[in-house]
């Protein structure tokens, strides 16, 4: 069985055209649309497959399709198996 401790994971994304496309346009404009389509995207990503209130996406990543969550290793597990979801990766201490 999995901690219910909650820790720092990195969950990228699969290819997505939407994300290359906007990703494209460098202007202000684009960055911004950029922005907001990648922060909904992970949100529902992760309100579709985790219990609302038990995890915390503490940042989207716009380099590249990804984002940053505290949620517990069986809720990485979970999501691991998610649509679109490439890999999810706990956060590793450099010591």
């Amino acid at each position: 069985m999995g901690s219910e401790k909650s820790e720092l994971y990195f969950v990228f994304m699969n290819y997505d055209p939407e994300y290359e496309r906007l990703r494209s346009n460098r202007t202000k404009r684009g960055a911004n649309e950029l922005d907001l389509y990648l922060s909904r995207k992970h949100d529902e990503l992760l309100a579709i497959t985790l219990e609302p209130g038990s995890y915390k996406k503490t940042l989207s990543l716009v380099i590249v399709d990804g984002f940053a969550v505290e949620m517990t290793d069986d809720q990485a597990n979970v999501l691991r198996s998610a649509n679109g979801v490439r890999v999810v990766e706990k956060n590793q201490e450099l010591a």
